[in-house]
Order: C-alpha cells, then sequence, then structure tokens
C-alpha cells in the first residue's frame, strides 16, 4: 500500500501549523495507518531527513524547514472497494448523530452520547474523530481533549494545528474551564465551608485483574485537584441515596473525577470500572444503565481573544433519569465563581 502520493521519496517543505511539533507525531499523523515501529524504524536508519540530515525522533520541527519522506509500504492491507464504502457509510451515520453545539472557523464543538468512544481503537473500529472525518473530507480535526467512551456531552475539537497549540496551551495553563455534572451513589454531606470542596490526592496508572489499565490514589502519584460542588440530594426508588455533584477538574489525569469521588466514598452510578457492582446491577433493574457523568459546560478563549462559553445540557432521557431520581439539575448559565 503507498502512502505517498506517486510512491516516490516526498520533499515537504514545513509551514508555520507544524512549528514545534516533534517529527515522530507529524509523521504519525501523515502516514495513517503505517505502523509506529516502521516510522521509528526510518528515523533511526536516517530515511527520514530534515534539511539533508538525520534527526531524532523527539526532533521539533521548524517553519521553512524541508523534509524528506521516503516511499512507505506495507502488504495489502488497504481495504477493498466494498470495505471503504461500508466504513464511509458507517462513519457518515455516526457523524450524523453527533449533535454540533457550535462551530466556528477554528473549531468545532460536540455532544457525544454516552457509549460512543472518542476515537478507535481496542475493538473499537470508528470513534468520534474518525467518523467526523470520513463525513468532512480535507478538513483537519484533531481532538483537544479526551472523554471516557461511558461519558457523555462536550467534546472539543481544533479544525488546524495553531489552534489545537493554542487549545492546549489554555489546559496546560489552567484557563480553559471544564465542568461535569455526576451523580454518585451516598449522601454528599456539605461541610461547613458551604457547597463547594476540593479533592486533592496523587493519581497514579497501575495495572489491574487481567492487565486492565487502573488508575488509583497514590502517594506516588502526579498531583491532581478537584474542585466539587454539591447540587441535590436524591434517592433511587429502592431507597438508595445519590447525590448529584458539578465536578471541575483542574489538573488533566486519567480517570480524575471517577477516581477522587470513588477515593471520597462516592462512587459515580453506573460506573463499570470503579463502582459498585452491586449498586450498578440494582440501579440497572431499575433502568439507570449508563454511567452518570456528562461533561456539562466549558470555557475557553478563542482566537480573538472572546471569552467562549459552551454547554451542553442533558438530553431528555437523561433528565427524565434524573427526576425519577428526585434530582433537579440547574439549567441557566454559570456564574464566573461557580
Amino acid at each position: 500500500m503507498e502512502y505517498t502520493p506517486s510512491g516516490q521519496v516526498q520533499h515537504l517543505t514545513i509551514s508555520s501549523d507544524h512549528q514545534g511539533q516533534r517529527i515522530d507525531n507529524f509523521l504519525i499523523s501523515r502516514l495513517k495507518g503505517v505502523p509506529k515501529t516502521r516510522i521509528y524504524r526510518m528515523l533511526r536508519s536516517g530515511e527520514v531527513r530534515l534539511n539533508g540530515g538525520r534527526v531524532q525522533a523527539d526532533t521539533r520541527l521548524e517553519e521553512g524547514q524541508t523534509l524528506r519522506i521516503p516511499p512507505v509500504r506495507v502488504g495489502s492491507t488497504e481495504p477493498s472497494q466494498v470495505e471503504g464504502a461500508v466504513r464511509l457509510a458507517k462513519g457518515q451515520k455516526m457523524a450524523s448523530e453527533l449533535e454540533v453545539i457550535r462551530e466556528e472557523e477554528d473549531w468545532l464543538a460536540i455532544d457525544k452520547p454516552a457509549g460512543v468512544a472518542v476515537h478507535g481503537g481496542s475493538g473499537v473500529s470508528l470513534g468520534a474523530i474518525e467518523s467526523l472525518r470520513l463525513s468532512r473530507p480535507g478538513q483537519a480535526l484533531e481532538l483537544v481533549h479526551r472523554l471516557d467512551r461511558d461519558t457523555s456531552g462536550l467534546l472539543l475539537l481544533a479544525k488546524g494545528r495553531a489552534m489545537l497549540l493554542s487549545l492546549h496551551r489554555q489546559l496546560r495553563e489552567g484557563l480553559m474551564r471544564k465542568r461535569y455534572l455526576a451523580v454518585v451513589v451516598g449522601h454528599w454531606k456539605v461541610g461547613p465551608q458551604g457547597p463547594t470542596m476540593l479533592i486533592k490526592a496523587p493519581l497514579k496508572r497501575v495495572l489491574g485483574g487481567n492487565a486492565e489499565r487502573m488508575v488509583r490514589v497514590d502517594p506516588e502519584g502526579q498531583a491532581s485537584i478537584t474542585r466539587v460542588r454539591f447540587l441535590a440530594h436524591g434517592a433511587l426508588s429502592d431507597g438508595r441515596p445519590v447525590s448529584l455533584l458539578q465536578c471541575e477538574p483542574l489538573t488533566g489525569r486519567t480517570h480524575q473525577i471517577r477516581v477522587h469521588l470513588q477515593s471520597q466514598g462516592f462512587p459515580i452510578l453506573g460506573d463499570p470500572k470503579y463502582g459498585g457492582a452491586d449498586i450498578n446491577a440494582s440501579a440497572a433493574k431499575l433502568g439507570f444503565k449508563r454511567m452518570f457523568l456528562h461533561a456539562w459546560r466549558l470555557d475557553f478563549t478563542s482566537k480573538s481573544g472572546t471569552r467562549i462559553q459552551l454547554a451542553a445540557e442533558p438530553t431528555q432521557a437523561f433528565y427524565t433519569q434524573l427526576r425519577l431520581m428526585g434530582l433537579n439539575c440547574p439549567v441557566s448559565p454559570p456564574r464566573e465563581d461557580s
């Protein structure tokens, strides 16, 4: 399978969009489908050249440089026309089911349903990003952040590397606010400090049973902080108490909200990884079959300097489930200090 237009050596001039990008990441994004082992072998062997010289995988690109990419072939992995058509149809259908919250020249915000993966892999052939790329050929789309497959709500994508770098900088510097709704098992107690508290607990990635990737609170982990605001108390129809919380991760660790809440004794209802199997099974019998974590609100600064405030209100089905638990979800715009 050819991954260069003519099957010949390519000489590319690096544009400003790729200023500062690692060369291995540039090649991985450009040579879609080529095994990473092959890409790193090309770098080690000197087949890839930058301004005529050898490079390391972590070399950063600069505008105006010339990059040599050799012709790349891998077996007969190219999908047939029928397979390609099926994949395209599947991707377009999935994309049509992703509600666009707002779209501008350089970014796109969608409402991802629970159960839809953000990207393919681990047995998932197509995720939200692949389906959007298939339905928008020629448009550069990159994930600004990720959501777990079982989490619903706001997902932000950048159109082009310049906007992606800007939004990633805002994430790193705490200039982007992400607020989630979470229904947890238990009666959340409001302390003397009021409805808002900070959970500060370092998180570390570990391997669980069956080599499953997990995260746990560990003193050797990365510093992690989540701001939690109590919203309402409720109960399942069998009498078990639940609570509605607004959660704002002030750091961006994998599964941060889920593990932080579990560490306080309040697992998210329906969480298949960190929740209680018994309560999840009981809730499912009562009709509550999803993980109750929703990416609700997101604030960031646009290229023009305007502050953008986005909201993905829960679906009608989600609202109905909240009401059945006696939980009222606020829908008015949040205050700056909320």
